[in-house]
């Protein structure tokens, strides 16, 4: 057999509020039906996603996961970020809906995450990419530790122990190379503003400014610096 196509059903509690959620990422609804059950399909491109209304369901119970392959993840990002932004006047990286900036996490490749308003959580990487490509495996000290803080409060969306994680590796690696510091205390930044210990997040962005980088190191982290500061500064 040949053009067999399989569309798994996401659930959420309220199907207008996530054909919404999904319009400000850049989808557009193709299907809408209320009777005999509440469902739609959005769809960006080759990307469809079909949705179905549940009543009394929970977000915070949903296992719901995607994973979606595209050419370039980190524009992808660039776009479901700017959408966000204008839909909720600043960037949701805590709670129901969120999203969650491209990174490596330990035991899979780089990529993003989204978390819908159902609570399904949508895992973008790079369409090809593999993990024997991008081994966290090869990193050391510090850097393996970022690894597997992003693992847990990336992919898991453990944010406590992910920050529990992070804080033993800067603490046993306070000699770690500065770009890795320089990332790692970026990262704890994020975690705290999305576990709401906003001092903390602004004492870690201040840490990681202060510290000595090189021009291209400075360079190679711009993009985290600014989305660190943007966190911190909608707080």
């Amino acid at each position: 057999m040949a053009n067999e196509r399989t569309y798994p059903l996401l659930p959420c509690a309220e199907i207008d509020e996530a054909i919404s959620f999904y319009e400000s990422l850049g989808f557009r609804k193709t299907y809408r039906q209320t009777r005999p059950n509440p469902s739609a399909v959005v769809a960006l491109e080759d990307i469809q996603m079909h949705l179905f209304g549940m009543e009394g369901f929970d977000p915070a119970q949903s296992y719901g996961s995607v994973i979606i392959t595209v050419p370039d993840p980190d524009q992808l990002y660039k776009d479901f970020a700017a959408g966000l932004r204008k839909a909720y006047g600043k960037l949701p990286v805590a709670g129901i809906p969120r999203i969650l900036r491209p990174r490596k996490k330990y035991g899979t490749v780089r990529g993003f995450s989204v978390v819908d308003p159902g609570g399904n959580w949508l895992r973008i990487y790079k369409l090809g990419d593999t993990e024997e490509e991008n081994s966290a495996e090869k990193a050391e000290g510090l850097a393996q530790i970022l690894y597997v803080a992003a693992r847990l409060g990336d992919a898991r969306g453990d944010e406590t122990l992910a920050l529990k994680t992070l804080e033993n590796g800067l603490t046993r690696f306070a000699n770690a190379p500065a770009r890795d510091l320089a990332k790692a205390l970026l990262y704890r930044a994020e975690l705290a503003v999305r576990t709401k210990d906003y001092e903390l997040a602004r004492s870690s962005l201040t840490a990681a400014k202060s510290l000595e980088l090189t021009e291209e190191e400075q360079t190679a982290l711009e993009e985290e610096f600014a989305h660190t500061t943007e966190l911190i500064d909608q707080t």
